[in-house]
């Protein structure tokens, strides 16, 4: 019998007020729906960064009043709230996917994948995500490329829709591809594209990487295309364990996570914010950590919010409480306990080195705030699916 998740407690979601760490940051979200939760003591940046050079992009609507909707908060598990969520522009963003997957790339044809793709609601994730996105336009770049992820994951490594854990490797180089073209011979360069278009996931990532190019500069690009290599090598790593039933020790399973997690969600904060932070700033070990710490914190909130739905499953699943019950033969109970103080742990860490690096560079700090509320965002985002997506009842 699957254990029970422990307690969860209520809370409105996008609660008053803003952590610690944004207090010591640059400013409040700018983007559209936000005035109305723009802290008015939060000061104006030093130096505001120049804008990404892009093709224009349509213009913002006017603001829209947020509707917060009622969360499951995993009770113990800490991370500050959102800054935004506004109900009416999410459902704005997934009638445009919805579009976009039906008229463009042919993404989940019937009507109950379609159904799954409006429950997954994108939407709100990434006006959750991303409350200083200048424009909807930003927003549907950042909806687009998080939809392509997931018809990579569920089409080559999900059983349900033909993946298979021990193909998946092979799968996820032709993935790749989609965002990193193939460079040969005429002939074969014709061969490739025939590939590509004859696949809904490859079709989807493709078109919407096209999409991320039109605001996205250059080397904002390749940081992107890096971070999804690094996501498929984590997707291999796990297909390993699973098609060979094995555990992986905590520490490798962290290492695992730290690849097979949201990162590359996180790192176009600033493309989908309207701004670049420089590659030679971007790469410095200091940023790098901070990228890694506020990813890592936020994919062992999926671990946790998830396990319910996975232990419910019939499939072998392994996952941070999981792995910490083998490892220390403890109860899944006290594992979860134990993953939720490793969770909180490494967010703290996260904060600690954004509030340092802020210190020192108004563009770093605005690149700190928005990893911060992506962080808070989406643990918003999975609170609010407690019931539906996650934690459900075995």
């Amino acid at each position: 019998m699957t254990a029970p998740l422990p307690g969860t407690t209520e809370v409105p979601a996008a609660d008053a007020g803003s952590s610690e760490l944004l207090a010591r940051l640059l400013s409040g979200p700018t983007g559209i729906g936000t005035n109305s939760l723009r802290p008015a003591s939060a000061p104006a940046p030093a130096m505001e960064p120049p804008p990404v050079a892009a093709t224009p992009v349509s213009e913002p609507p006017e603001p829209l009043a947020a509707q917060p909707s009622s969360s499951q908060r995993i009770e113990g598990l800490y991370c500050p709230p959102a800054v935004r969520d506004d109900r009416a522009l999410a459902d704005e963003i997934n009638d445009r996917l919805v579009e976009w997957a039906e008229k463009e790339v042919g993404l989940y044809p019937d009507t109950e994948l379609r159904e799954a793709l409006v429950g997954f609601d994108a939407g709100r994730s990434v006006v959750l995500c991303h409350p200083d996105a200048p424009g909807i336009d930003h927003l549907m770049a950042a909806a687009r490329l998080l939809i392509g992820e997931n018809a990579v994951d569920d089409y080559f490594c999900e059983a349900e829709y033909g993946g298979s854990a021990d193909r998946r490797g092979a799968a996820l180089a032709v993935a790749q591809s989609a965002i990193d073209p193939a460079h040969n011979t005429p002939r074969y360069e014709a061969d490739w594209r025939t590939g590509i278009d004859s696949h809904p996931a490859l079709r989807s990532m493709r078109s919407a990487m096209d999409y991320f190019y039109a605001l996205a500069t250059p080397a904002q690009a390749h940081r992107y295309r890096h971070d999804i290599a690094n996501l498929y090598l984590g997707y291999s790593a796990e297909g390993d364990c699973i098609s060979r039933h094995r555990t992986p020790a905590v520490w490798e399973y962290l290492v695992q996570r730290q690849f097979n997690n949201f990162r590359p969600c996180l790192t176009i904060t600033d493309s989908i914010g309207g701004y670049e932070l420089p590659a030679h700033l971007f790469a410095e070990p200091a940023v790098q950590r901070a990228v890694a710490l506020s990813s890592n914190a936020s994919t062992l909130c999926n671990d946790l919010y998830s396990l319910r739905k996975e232990q419910a499953g019939d499939r072998f699943h392994y996952s941070l409480p999981t792995v910490i019950a083998a490892e220390e033969e403890c109860s899944i109970e006290d594992a979860f306990q134990k993953a939720i103080g490793v969770h909180n742990d490494i967010v703290h860490l996260f904060e600690e080195q954004a509030a340092a690096l802020s210190a020192g560079n108004p563009l770093v700090a605005r690149f700190m705030t928005g990893l911060h509320n992506w962080m808070c965002g989406n643990h918003e985002w999975h609170a609010g699916n407690v019931g539906t997506r996650y934690a459900t009842s075995p």
